[in-house]
């Protein structure tokens, strides 16, 4: 009988949690009775609930995140009301902290704070015991040695069709005050051999996409080291690798590997966050500007790994001026993403002793976006969160590989804040804009706007048309033929006098 479930909402299909898959590899003598399911964010509640309630579920454990906590909260009013028997067990990063203010929180019989990996278990014993736990679980430290390896419980499903995630270190040495790292004493390391061991049990039952979770996968250059010529030595299976790097640190032994891997097969997600040095104090961030940018240049220049670098707007004590100086700097060290962010004030992070001094006001319900702060107006920071829309559709979309330098210019971070702005009055939209429509809109705006020559603009963004491989021509290339359109008209005009001798 499977009496215990444990259950997240992913945001997509393509994810796998990972988590989730702790949980299960540690239940011990109780993974008999226990089962795992994922749903997705598109998901009717409902629908989740009624593939819950499918089995005769005695204990429910859901994992918990920022995308998914507000479909969580409505799926256990529901389970509450049909069946308010079950033991509703939450964990997970948004319940971790401040849980006295959350309503998931208040419908759960238990809340585990922090690392649950083995927590859930004994929890479901001590239930099982006839105990009656304390509400509020806070495990101990973990001991990363002592847990079961959660890689084999990736269906071949997972496999084939999935992101798998893995990761070769937990923590992060760091103290950047938005993120919930920041509240790690340390990175820890997994046993390297073992870990090694079931990639390539992975590898040989066919996993190709590994995303490494690891928030500072560069931090050791000997472990670093052996992982990557590990992969380097399947790399001929097709592998696509996902590493987040400390920008500032890349040591010889990685220079001399990253070269090696070739061209679609490593993805580097580098947080930069912002470029001034008085807000990276403010924050505590430690960030070396000189070697952050040699680094980045290097990466680019070097390597054919795609490179997603990270900028946050809202920072205390930073304005548009500032982090459009920042977006201009790191552009010109030529990324082939630049992921703009907009600040959240993430549950437990020390941001938010900021508050008060810069004025700084949050959306009180998921993703808690800053909405305002005295350096930033409201109209100011959404403006950025269209700047951000607009610059995925555009900027990052890797579609106008041949426009974009031409609407950019010398100016990147200006020219594109006026497009994002005009966009805005043209459509009222962020969202659901057509690729063939948002041809027309962008050559519109580059002759009318930034007054350039309407042939090298309609050539360049023709050119993208092919890239994109769309069908036909865009209609600004659709321009009559004049013999056809003199034959037209002579043939009109034949029409019109047989017209005329006819009344």
């Amino acid at each position: 009988m499977k009496d215990i479930t444990l259950a997240t909402i992913n945001a997509r299909y393509i994810h796998a949690s990972l988590g989730l898959r702790y949980l299960y590899a540690n239940m011990g003598e109780l993974q008999a009775r226990t089962r795992l399911l994922e749903f997705t964010l598109q998901q009717r509640p409902e629908d989740i609930v009624e593939l819950l309630l499918s089995a005769e579920t005695r204990i429910l454990g859901f994992g918990v995140y920022i995308w998914n906590v507000l479909e969580t909260t409505e799926v256990m009013r529901l389970i509450r009301i049909l069946r308010p028997d079950i033991t509703l067990v939450v964990g997970g990063p948004e319940v971790s902290y401040e849980i006295d203010q959350q309503p998931i929180c208040k419908l759960a019989n238990h809340v585990i704070t922090g690392a649950a990996d083995t927590a859930f278990a004994e929890l479901c014993r001590e239930l099982d015991r006839g105990e009656r736990p304390h509400q509020l679980v806070s495990p101990l430290p973990l001991k990363l040695g002592e847990l079961a390896s959660p890689y084999g419980y990736y269906s071949d499903e997972d496999v084939a069709h999935r992101v798998i995630y893995v990761e070769a270190s937990r923590g992060c040495p760091f103290k950047c005050e938005f993120c919930l790292s920041s509240l790690d004493k340390t990175a820890v390391a997994f046993d390297l051999p073992a870990f090694l061991q079931e990639m390539q049990l992975l590898i040989d039952r066919g996993a190709r996409q590994f995303k490494f979770v690891d928030r500072t996968f560069n931090l050791k250059a000997d472990t670093s080291r052996q992982i990557l010529e590990f992969f380097l030595a399947h790399i001929d299976k097709g592998l696509f690798l996902h590493f987040e790097l400390i920008p500032d640190r890349l040591p010889d032994v990685l220079l001399d590997l990253l070269p090696r891997f070739p061209e679609n097969s490593l993805q580097f997600e580098i947080g930069i966050q912002s470029f001034n040095p008085e807000v990276q104090k403010r924050i505590s961030r430690r960030q070396q500007h000189e070697r952050t940018c040699s680094n980045m240049k290097w990466l680019r220049e070097h390597t054919t790994a795609h490179v997603h670098a990270d900028l946050i707007f809202g920072l205390p004590g930073e304005d548009l001026q500032s982090f459009g100086e920042g977006f201009d700097l790191l552009h010109s060290l030529g990324p082939q993403e630049i992921q703009v962010g907009i600040l959240k004030r993430l549950r437990g992070t020390p941001i938010a002793r900021h508050t008060t001094d810069y004025d700084m006001r949050y959306m009180s319900t998921p993703p808690y976006r800053i909405l305002a702060h005295k350096d930033a107006d409201f109209d100011t920071v959404q403006r950025m969160v269209r700047f951000a829309r607009y610059w995925d559709l555009v900027g990052n979309s890797g579609r106008f590989p041949a426009t974009l330098p031409l609407l950019l210019g010398t100016s990147p971070f200006k020219h594109f804040m006026g497009l994002s702005d005009w966009l805005f009055r043209t459509t009222a939209q962020t969202h659901r804009i057509a690729l063939p429509r948002l041809f027309e809109l962008l050559r519109s705006h580059m002759v009318s706007e930034l007054h350039l020559d309407d042939e090298k603009v309609e050539a360049q963004l023709l050119s993208d048309f092919r890239h994109n491989r769309l069908k036909g021509l865009p209609a600004f290339a659709r321009k009559p033929d004049p013999l056809v359109v003199g034959s037209a008209r002579r043939d009109n005009a034949a029409v019109a006098q047989r017209q005329q001798r006819h009344l």
